[in-house]
């Protein structure tokens, strides 16, 4: 897959976010977006994967030959973002078989191989509401990286994470990175994207 970028601008009201952002994204890449809060990152980050318009430029989504279509874009999307919450009356394995009818998950992964893998066994019959902070970002970051997408959007991923739980989420990306797209946004915090062999800086994109 590739994405690519040209001349992508935005402007809220009357202030441009950035301008003029030419870029290709290819699988099998890990790339960091940096920048201050309120920089502009999650809406550069919003606009590649099909949630917001740009103001101007064009993106497009390419698999093989082809061309995906902004309607269809989303099957191939899979996000973990602070904004974006998960529904907190459900058990894990109630949100795991709800996220399923939307997303399937990687290698036909079982509820129970998922559950496993977020760590969070003991606690799996109760309510996501009863959950910590930490423990609530475990899931939404295994709903992102585990879905069966070829895009990966993670916005502040080690957000309310404790050592392990960073630790837990840098081998939970190491080894499903292969013939995928991952773009982390982060505000400086190495740990976050210390995998990704790609930086943009939002700031190179402002005037």
């Amino acid at each position: 897959m590739q994405i690519i970028l040209e001349k992508i601008s935005k402007k809220f009201n009357y202030e441009w976010i950035f301008q003029n952002v030419d870029y290709t994204f290819r699988s099998g890449q890990a790339y960091a977006i940096l920048g201050a809060n309120g920089s502009g990152k999650s809406t550069l980050m919003q606009i590649v994967g099909g949630n917001l318009l740009a103001t101007s430029g064009s993106i497009k989504h390419i698999e093989g030959t082809k061309e995906i279509s902004n309607e269809l874009f989303y099957r191939h999307v899979s996000i973990s973002a602070p904004y974006l919450e998960v529904i907190e009356e459900f058990t894990l394995p109630e949100i795991l078989k709800f996220h399923c009818k939307f997303k399937p998950f990687r290698n036909n992964l079982t509820d129970s191989q998922i559950i496993e893998i977020t760590g969070l066994t003991k606690v799996r019959n109760k309510q996501i509401r009863y959950f910590s902070s930490g423990m609530k970002q475990r899931v939404k970051l295994t709903l992102a990286i585990m879905s069966d997408t070829r895009l990966v959007l993670l916005d502040e991923p080690s957000s309310n994470l404790d050592k392990q739980g960073v630790e837990w989420y840098q081998q939970l990306v190491g080894s499903n990175l292969a013939d995928r797209i991952f773009i982390v946004c982060s505000n400086s915090q190495g740990h976050e994207y210390s995998f990704c062999s790609h930086q943009l800086q939002i700031g190179d994109f402002k005037k």
